[in-house]
């Protein structure tokens, strides 16, 4: 399977990556402009008061689970990877064709052809590849509205046991995942539309040698029903109807989300 690669906007340009500054913090990130055309979401996504909540500092090792476009990638890595290490899993994409690079390599390319992390602190894997130099090393992993594609694609308590294997000892799991209200039916909440009751989530993640540490309304939104016929992407970024009611879903705003903390069990 090939792979486009989430920074290819940005290796087609030049982008000034971020000094090693003295101001070396979230806030010094979020202004720079590589994030022009991301800064946008920030009254949705709240990165600064999310990364917080996380507990997540620039010397840390951070895992980014599934970065997809990379709208959280552009905050983490310059913002990571100067003092401590970036790394990116995703899921398993199968055998690669040969005389072609493997998504972990595509990645890695990518955000070295960005520029934003010249100290190149950055490595990317698939989950059933993880190299033994990475177990036990991970003092945060970041899992940001990708829970309901694992749940949609069979993958959650496989995906989250590999997930376990990476944290140190005293690592926390960080998640944001589009909310469902407790009451909402199956079919709402299966992953099919991007949902997910919290309840749901905190008990898959017990399932799986995690607890509960701490949880946040910092990505909450009460304009949100989030029981939307075409789901999450109803609401924008993406406008899955296109024109039709646009303005109505602009002024509800990204989905409601719940920000959640967890730990490994013993």
């Amino acid at each position: 399977m090939r792979y486009t690669p989430l920074f290819a906007a940005a290796a087609a340009i030049t982008i000034a990556a971020p000094s090693a500054a003295q101001d070396h913090s979230v806030e010094t990130v979020l202004a720079q402009p590589h994030r022009d055309d991301d800064r946008a979401r920030d009254q949705y996504r709240h990165p600064a008061e999310t990364l917080a909540f996380f507990g997540v500092e620039s010397g840390m090792t951070v895992v980014e689970y599934g970065p997809g476009g990379g709208w959280y990638t552009r905050v983490l890595v310059p913002y990571i990877a100067p003092h401590g290490s970036y790394i990116a899993v995703d899921r398993d994409r199968g055998p690669v064709e040969e005389g072609t690079q493997g998504w972990g390599e595509q990645f890695s390319a990518a955000v070295t052809a960005s520029g934003l992390a010249p100290n190149g602190n950055v490595a990317a894997f698939e989950l059933d590849e993880i190299p033994e130099s990475a177990v036990g090393t991970a003092d945060r992993v970041l899992i940001f509205r990708s829970l309901h594609g694992m749940i949609g694609g069979n993958r959650a308590d496989a995906e989250l046991r590999a997930i376990r294997t990476l944290l140190a000892d005293d690592g926390m799991v960080g998640v944001v995942q589009h909310r469902a209200s407790e009451g909402a039916p199956f079919e709402y909440v299966n992953g099919s539309r991007g949902y997910l009751r919290q309840s749901d989530v905190v008990r898959l993640f017990e399932l799986n040698g995690f607890e509960l540490v701490d949880s946040s309304e910092i990505n909450a939104n009460p304009n949100d029903p989030s029981n939307w016929e075409r789901g999450v992407w109803t609401l924008p970024p993406t406008f899955a109807l296109g024109d039709e009611n646009r303005d109505t879903y602009a002024a509800i705003g990204e989905s409601d989300r719940m920000t959640l903390l967890f730990r490994k069990r013993d």
